[in-house]
């Protein structure tokens, strides 16, 4: 593969390394089209904060808009991206029941010492 593909790839990774990217993800594989001011109120984030995020993930193709009227719409155009969260999700529940086992067993490890 060429380069241009593995800067596109990066492209696209740059965009999800944002938690309100990723929040405004999880709100549109949840709630399906949405308006700008809606996932503004949903997030609690001011509408030109929202704008710029959206724009960040249309720019790279995560996401695509269609105006109704004077609204503007979005939802979400790459739906492995939501895959790939719910992966990530479950390692990383994976990680910290592994953390939180370990924690419990150096708490009784110290316990009995006592």
């Amino acid at each position: 593969m060429s380069n241009d593909i593995y800067d596109m790839y990066a492209s696209i990774f740059k965009a999800l390394a944002h938690p309100t990217r990723l929040k405004i993800i999880e709100l549109l594989a949840t709630h399906g089209e949405m308006c700008v001011c809606n996932i503004g109120e949903k997030l609690n984030i001011d509408q030109p904060s929202v704008s710029k995020h959206l724009s960040v993930l249309k720019n790279v193709g995560i996401i695509e808009s269609k105006k109704q009227g004077l609204t503007v719409n979005y939802k979400i155009r790459m739906p492995c991206v939501v895959d790939f969260l719910r992966c990530a999700n479950e390692v990383i529940k994976a990680d910290l029941n592994d953390k939180f086992a370990l924690s419990r067993k150096m708490i009784a490890e110290i316990k009995e010492e006592k």
